[in-house]
């Protein structure tokens, strides 16, 4: 079917232009138009949505987050008793309420059992509704690290990992995931917040595991993304060939240069962090858990805005799945890289649109409103420019030509 959609405002997100009165005009699941109403009225046969009161944008794009848990202040539940069928009908369903938000497309960041690319299979084939998946499969990790599991001695086996201890396990579990079709591979360089037992400053794979890891990616067409907080960690990614890193918190001043001279990728996930300090031991979230959050924030604010004097290029992700951070809520991440890192509004949207299209290679068909993209739009009932407070409420969502809300 053929659309002809009224546009009050259109943030097109080529650039930070807001252009008023413009028509798209979308054929099938593609835009084949972006004009001024005035010059292309809408033809026969087209159906009329008007959003003439509304500011309108290309669907946002969620760079890391996990379908497979849900926001919960302990993770024991989803990871170690809940079965896989159990566990794929949770992924769905948090998926589609992240499309529902205005994330038409979402970065998978390490599932279960590859249930991430078996919801990918079943978005693309229309069989369920949801975002377009970017997906992981399963995460790698060392013994101890983030991703490994702590039970007592005698029983083993990661939690959401591989668990790997050399190049030649690295390359094993990498060649794994290729061969069951992911779109990257998701390594964790250093410990975390939310995995007892680790540290998240201490580097955890080394450089050569982490260069056999890129170098096998990257010969196969795939990008490669890194669970970093500690600066050690951080710059033996970068050295390795990494693409992106997530979360960055605990980065040095070398590290940031490195960055923005080697254009690694930063996903900053601020909320992660956010929730977890705000709602605290109180809330039911493990008391270490809190304290390293509290240590990954500190700094946080001040150095993304170093780095984003410096050139670094820093995309927009959640971490959505994480203690009290849940799937459909996650826009409150626009607000905070405001607040934090002294983002402009404009700067946010783009980098949940174009910056995050750019890294994941998929600026071809996603991230702008612009003839030969996909038909993803998405608005709101006034500008988040005025008050970024807006993007928690998405009114209208389009992905693929098909209307899912408003």
């Amino acid at each position: 079917m053929a659309s002809y959609i009224k546009c009050g405002q259109l943030f097109c997100a080529k650039d930070d232009a807001v252009l008023k009165d413009m028509a798209v005009v979308i054929e099938g699941n593609r835009i084949i138009e972006v004009a001024p109403m005035a010059e292309c009225p809408p033809r026969e046969g087209q159906e009329v949505i008007d959003l003439s009161g509304k500011f309108v944008m290309p669907g946002l794009i969620d760079a890391h987050l996990h379908t497979g848990m849900s926001g919960e202040p302990d993770t024991t539940q989803c990871m170690y008793y809940q079965r896989d069928g159990e566990l794929a009908l949770i992924s769905m369903l948090n998926a589609q309420q992240d499309l529902l938000a205005g994330f038409t497309t979402v970065r998978d960041e390490g599932s279960f059992h590859f249930i991430d690319l078996d919801l990918k299979k079943m978005i693309d084939s229309g069989r369920v509704f949801g975002p377009r998946m970017f997906v992981s499969g399963v995460p790698l990790s060392s013994t101890g690290g983030h991703g490994d599991s702590h039970f007592k001695p005698g029983i083993t086996g990661g939690s959401m990992a591989f668990i790997v201890n050399s190049p030649d396990e690295c390359r094993a579990a990498t060649r794994t995931n290729i061969k069951y079709g992911v779109d990257q591979i998701k390594l964790m360089a250093t410990g975390g917040v939310m995995s007892m037992g680790d540290e998240p400053g201490a580097p955890e794979l080394t450089y050569e595991e982490m260069k056999v890891i890129c170098d096998l990616a990257a010969s196969h067409g795939k990008l490669t993304t890194a669970h970093a907080h500690g600066a050690e960690g951080i710059k033996n990614a970068i050295r390795a060939g990494i693409t992106s890193i997530e979360h960055g918190m605990m980065i040095d001043e070398e590290g940031m240069c490195m960055m923005a001279e080697s254009g690694t990728y930063l996903i900053p996930t601020i909320i992660a962090a956010y929730q977890i300090v705000a709602n605290g031991v109180e809330a039911g979230i493990p008391a270490w858990g809190v304290e390293k959050a509290e240590r990954c924030l500190k700094n946080h604010g001040e150095n993304l805005k170093k780095m984003r004097k410096m050139g670094v290029k820093i995309g927009f992700g959640t971490d959505a799945a994480t203690p009290f951070n849940p799937h459909g809520k996650q826009a409150f991440e626009f607000e905070l890289m405001c607040r934090y890192g002294d983002f402009t509004p404009a700067e946010t949207l783009l980098a949940a649109t174009k910056v995050n299209s750019e890294m994941l290679r998929w600026d071809d068909r996603v991230g702008s409103i612009e003839p030969g993209k996909l038909a993803d739009v998405i608005a709101f009932d006034s500008s988040p420019l005025e008050d970024i407070r807006v993007m928690t409420n998405c009114t209208f969502v389009m992905k693929d030509g098909v209307v899912y809300k408003g």
